[in-house]
């Protein structure tokens, strides 16, 4: 695979604008080899619908079937670091995203393993003063984890965190907590709220990180809104949050029944046919 050029509009004082007025201009949408059946068979077309978790470590393995899969992930996570980004700027969370990404990316080069080594990384989760201390570091370009990343890479990727840090900064009423926080949500954050769009910051993402041409990530549902995953049990109770659900405190029991939840969740409530582990009725989906 020849390797992604990033380097046009993307010197030290380039404006982000020429990187986004590129990308607009250079989607393309992947495509199957379909010169013969034999070809197909070899290389089948596949979508996953799949959580950020569960599928991550069959996504590894499936390239060596076939690369040409369109992945489809939520956006409703609402644990760990993307919990407080969505807190502190809103929108969708991307850390399920940011994760199938990182588990397709190719590191088959010194460049592509440290570029991906940058974006895996999480900060200290002990204390905050030192979760902050890393992120200056990196941010401002000191980290010894740009050691393998050559400068056009560099000024891009360091492009949208500062932007994320100006975000941050900008919401003068919410002090943002680094602890434990994910370089590669910062950077998918700092290309969103640039672009406006979760769509071209998925495309930049795949690209940084060298996703196999034909493979695609795709998000559930386009929105810059967030969005609250609930479950409404059997008797009426509503959970509301991925994470609640999914890791359940059964010693705080639910957290909200009936009509007061769907105040709660700032829109109505959306009904899906979805079950959870067979004890949930149906699914819900708000909007906050």
């Amino acid at each position: 695979m020849e390797p992604v050029q990033l380097s046009v509009g993307l010197q030290e004082t380039a404006p982000l604008g020429d990187l986004q007025r590129s990308i607009g201009s250079s989607r393309r949408l992947p495509r199957c080899s379909t010169v013969s059946l034999q070809t197909e068979l070899a290389c089948p077309s596949l979508v996953v619908f799949s959580g950020g978790t569960a599928f991550n470590s069959v996504a590894g393995p499936l390239r060596k079937l076939t690369t040409h899969v369109a992945h489809v992930l939520p956006v409703s996570d609402d644990g760990g670091s993307t919990a407080e980004i969505v807190r502190v700027i809103g929108g969708p969370a991307v850390g399920d995203i940011r994760s199938r990404c990182l588990r397709l990316a190719d590191d088959r080069d010194e460049e592509a393993r440290a570029v991906k080594q940058l974006l895996a990384h999480r900060l200290p989760g002990g204390s905050s003063n030192e979760a902050k201390a890393e992120w200056y570091a990196i941010v401002e370009g000191r980290h010894a984890l740009w050691g393998g990343v050559s400068e056009p890479y560099k000024h891009m990727i360091r492009a949208f965190l500062v932007h994320f840090q100006l975000q941050i900064l900008s919401q003068v009423t919410r002090e943002f907590n680094f602890k434990n926080g994910s370089i590669g949500n910062f950077f998918f954050a700092g290309a969103r709220t640039f672009f406006r769009s979760l769509e071209s910051a998925v495309f930049l993402f795949s690209r940084v990180a060298r996703i196999p041409e034909g493979s695609t990530v795709l998000p559930a549902i386009c929105t810059e809104e967030v969005i609250t995953l609930g479950a409404e049990l059997e008797d009426g109770t509503v959970i509301r949050g991925q994470n609640n659900i999914s890791h359940p405190d059964v010693a705080a029991g639910p957290e909200c029944a009936g009509e007061p939840c769907e105040e709660e969740a700032g829109g109505q409530l959306l009904r899906c046919c979805w079950r959870c582990c067979g004890l949930c009725a149906r699914g819900v989906a708000a909007r906050g």
